[in-house]
């Protein structure tokens, strides 16, 4: 009696991780979509890719990948090079500091211009005022 027995392939990971990868490379939006059509083709896949989306926190995080590695400060991804890598994060450093300089002075122009606008409302009002008695006796 001959028996055959199933080997996996040593070449790469099977359906189901390339399915779960291809998914997290799109998103949340992406499993909740194959959730959807789950449930309307056939309800217990859509039941099963439920469980497994809350079973792997997928379901409550902020993001799906929960795999990936985070990369160094300032959200970049590392280029194996660590004087370019300190360049990259003195760089994008100094754009932060110039954008809230620039957030900053935006604000004093717009509390400037407010100031300018109400003291005017304000000087009109006076004037409109100061006019109202003397038409009344007039």
């Amino acid at each position: 009696m001959t028996t055959i027995t199933h080997t996996p392939s040593r070449s790469g990971p099977g359906w189901f991780k390339r399915a779960e990868m291809w998914l997290d490379e799109r998103g949340k939006g992406a499993w909740i979509a194959a959730m959807v059509l789950g449930f309307i083709l056939f309800w217990p896949v859509g039941l099963a890719l439920l469980a497994y989306m809350i079973w792997s926190k997928r379901m409550f995080s902020k993001s799906c990948t929960t795999r990936r590695t985070h990369a160094p400060s300032y959200g970049f991804k590392s280029s194996g090079n660590t004087a370019f890598d300190s360049y990259k994060a003195d760089m994008l450093k100094r754009l932060e500091d110039e954008q809230h300089a620039f957030e900053s002075f935006l604000e004093r122009l717009r509390e400037a211009k407010d100031k300018q606008e109400f003291d005017s409302f304000m000087e009109e009002r006076a004037e409109v005022a100061s006019e109202e008695p003397t038409e009344k006796t007039a």
